[in-house]
C-alpha cells in the first residue's frame, strides 16, 4: 500500500527541517540587522510571485502589525498587492519591470528588499534585486535549493533544502516567523520600549528612535 498524501507530504517536509537547522542561523543575523535598520527608521521591500507573493505580503503584515509583542510599526512594504501599480507596470513596462520599478520608487540607500521564490529563476525578481543595487540598497533572498540565478543575483540567500516548491513555501513560512522573532527580540536594544499612547509612539517615529 502506497503512502498517503497526508504521509508523504509531512514525511519530505519532516526531511527537510533538519538540513534546514544549518541555514537557520542566518535568520537570527538577518532579523538583527532588520532591527536596526526598521528600529531607525528604514525600510524593508519584499516581493515574490504566486504563493510566494502571499508569503511576501505575510512578512510585511507581521512587521507592520505584530507577530506577538506590542512595539512600534515597522516599515515594511509588499511590492505584490497594489493591482493598480502592478498592472499598469506590467501593461507599460512589462511583467519583468513590475518589480523592479516600484523598487526604484520606494527603495532608498540603506534599505533592504527580501524576495521569496521556490525556483529562484524568475525574472522579475531577479530585475527587482538589479534595480535595488543601484538604488543602494542590501539584497536578501529566499529560495529553493541552489546554486540558482536569484540566490546569484542577490547580497545573501537563505536556500531551502527541498525539492520540492511546497515544502520550500513551508520553510519560507517558518524563515518569515524566525526572522520576526529575532527581529522583536532585539528590538528593545534599538529603541525605547513600546509605550502605549499615540503621542510618544508618533514621536517616537518621527524622530526615528
Amino acid at each position: 500500500m502506497s503512502p498517503s498524501p497526508v504521509d508523504r507530504h509531512l514525511t519530505a517536509l519532516a526531511a527537510a527541517i533538519v538540513p534546514f537547522r544549518a541555514v537557520a542561523s542566518r535568520l537570527e543575523r538577518w532579523g538583527g540587522q532588520l532591527a536596526w535598520h526598521l528600529g531607525q527608521g528604514g525600510r524593508l521591500l519584499v516581493a515574490g510571485n504566486g504563493g510566494s507573493a502571499a508569503e511576501a505580503q505575510h512578512l510585511a503584515a507581521e512587521l507592520v502589525g505584530r507577530l506577538r509583542d506590542e512595539r512600534m510599526p515597522l516599515s515594511a512594504i509588499a511590492l505584490t498587492p497594489d493591482s493598480s501599480a502592478v498592472t499598469a507596470i506590467g501593461n507599460d513596462y512589462g511583467f519583468e519591470e513590475v518589480f523592479a520599478r516600484q523598487v526604484r520608487a520606494h527603495g532608498r540607500p540603506g534599505d533592504v528588499l527580501i524576495t521569496l521564490s521556490t525556483s529562484g529563476r524568475s525574472p522579475n525578481l531577479i530585475a527587482a534585486v538589479r534595480a535595488a543595487k543601484e538604488c543602494g540598497m542590501r539584497t536578501w533572498a529566499m529560495t529553493g535549493e541552489g546554486p540558482n540565478p536569484l540566490a546569484d543575483a542577490s547580497d545573501e540567500a537563505l536556500r531551502c533544502p527541498s525539492p520540492d516548491s511546497q515544502v520550500v513555501q513551508e520553510l519560507h513560512l517558518l524563515a518569515v516567523h524566525l526572522m520576526c522573532e529575532y527581529i522583536d527580540a532585539t528590538l528593545p536594544a534599538v529603541v525605547r520600549p513600546f509605550a502605549d499612547t499615540p503621542e510618544i509612539i508618533g514621536e517616537q517615529m518621527r524622530v526615528g528612535v
